[in-house]
């Protein structure tokens, strides 16, 4: 396994089905920060929704289709990044994020996400890679800002959550442009 630090108390590392019981305690403190940004973490209320959602993951692992990946504090899940969408054929790919509380106002998922850049645009020769998140979601678009992707815009009313639709901003980072902003 392996174990990227971030700083000298957190790392990153894959976050797999195996480690459904720990996602799920996590899930638990952090539902009410995330649900209204990460669409499973509402589902993952239980061990067997909890392995499904990591078991999803791991089959798009399996299929070059994307990845998750958890970030540790002191020993402690609090948040992670994923990419949500990754072809490498098209040579584009999404990253996301979340974080409980506990791991806020550290930079983790900033230097999170500045690894999945690294490794999509320099290892595996992804040219765009996106970021989407709702426009009332200011700490995902600072986050995308930190990491230098431009806003391309807004898809008006496009993402559904508890039967209000929400605007969605799509950010962008091309390869060139991520040489300025390598871990």
């Amino acid at each position: 396994m392996f174990s990227v630090p971030l700083t000298e108390d957190a790392q990153l590392r894959p976050l797999e089905p195996w480690q459904a019981a720990e996602f799920l305690a996590h899930m638990d403190r952090a539902r009410a920060t995330v649900d209204p940004w990460i669409p499973w973490a509402g589902v993952s209320t239980d061990l067997a929704s909890a392995r499904a959602t990591l078991q999803r993951y791991a089959d798009l692992a399996a299929r070059d289709a994307g990845r998750l990946f958890g970030i540790w504090l002191d020993g402690t899940l609090v948040g992670g990044t994923m990419f949500v969408a990754f072809d490498a054929t098209a040579g584009s790919c999404e990253i996301g994020c979340w974080l409980e509380p506990a791991g806020q106002g550290r930079g983790l998922v900033t230097r999170a996400v500045r690894v999945l850049i690294d490794h999509a645009v320099h290892t595996r020769g992804i040219h765009r890679v996106e970021w989407r998140c709702r426009t009332d979601n200011t700490a995902s678009s600072a986050v995308a800002r930190r990491v230098g992707m431009r806003l391309d815009g807004v898809l008006r009313e496009s993402t559904p959550y508890r039967g209000v639709r929400h605007d969605l901003q799509v950010w962008s980072l091309l390869a060139p442009e991520a040489q300025q902003h390598r871990p």
